[in-house]
């Protein structure tokens, strides 16, 4: 006789129903892919992004496929704008489950002895402070709460190892989101808030699909594709599945974890090849 209890089918590690998830940089081609995926896994999402038109058509599209979705605008580089953004958002849901932080400023390239510090202000003020000033109103309110959260911050390959591409103060903005990661993991690991970061390479939109398009940027194009040994720029729907799983009791257990979604270009050493 089996003594051993039969399979019985258990709930999704990665169902995110009942619960509230906010996207900053929600309506750009990452973070629309990222607000889909949470909405299709059962969350409530407030898409939030620097234009409100962009985030107001994704979470339009959301709605229209029977999900539940608001938009808000804000410019996160401004504290009382944020601060603004959260009453907001209180007004909308009672609780917040979960946050990524997604929103980025243009890239702007310059030699480090060229670069205006008003770009340099610019860049930190919305890719670093930005991050910061949403993570801590997020904070606040699941520490209020006392029942957790996930905060996932979204950084760059480009934080980890330095690109050589004139993108100097997106760089080290994305190296402070890394650290930013790992502190406040660590100072709120007794409230239960798990904070990670996921860390992309190169991934298609409108800017990527023209210059991949243009002859004249063949040779930079290769050169870029070389860094990355699964040998393609990476699919907005691709950074889903590393949300979910970060999102949810998936990965209970997972906290400060920086995790690359770049097809291998971090595990590339410098001096390493993908052919042999």
């Amino acid at each position: 006789k089996n003594k051993n209890p039969p399979m019985t089918p258990s709930p999704s590690l990665f169902d995110l129903t009942g619960r509230v998830a906010m996207v900053t940089g929600g309506g750009g081609s990452l973070g629309s892919a990222i607000c889909e995926g949470l909405a299709r896994a059962g969350a409530a999402v407030v898409v939030v992004d620097m234009a409100g038109a962009n985030g107001e058509t994704v979470a339009a599209r959301i709605r229209a496929a029977g999900g539940r979705a608001d938009a808000l605008a804000v410019d996160v580089s401004k504290e009382k704008d944020v601060a603004a953004l959260f009453a907001k958002f209180d007004k909308l849901h009672p609780a917040l489950d979960i946050l990524v932080n997604g929103i980025s400023a243009p890239v702007e390239r310059f030699q480090p002895e060229d670069v205006p510090l008003a770009s340099w202000q610019h860049m930190l003020n919305t890719n670093l402070t930005g991050y910061f000033l949403c993570l801590q109103e997020a904070g606040r309110r699941m520490i209020a709460r006392g029942q957790g959260g996930s905060i996932i911050n979204i950084g760059s390959i480009g934080g980890m190892n330095a690109l050589g591409r004139g993108a100097i103060s997106y760089g080290v903005a994305k190296a402070g989101v890394g650290q930013l990661t790992r502190e406040t993991a660590l100072a709120w690991a007794r409230h239960k808030i798990r904070v990670n970061a996921l860390l992309p390479c190169q991934f298609t939109n409108s800017w990527w699909e023209a210059r991949m398009a243009d002859p004249a940027c063949k040779a930079s194009n290769e050169q870029v594709l070389r860094g990355i040994p699964m040998g393609r720029l990476g699919r907005p729907e691709e950074m889903v599945g590393p949300v979910l799983f970060l999102a949810s009791s998936a990965s209970s257990m997972v906290t400060g974890a920086l995790l690359p979604v770049d097809g291998g270009n971090l595990a590339l050493n410098a001096g390493g090849s993908v052919f042999w």
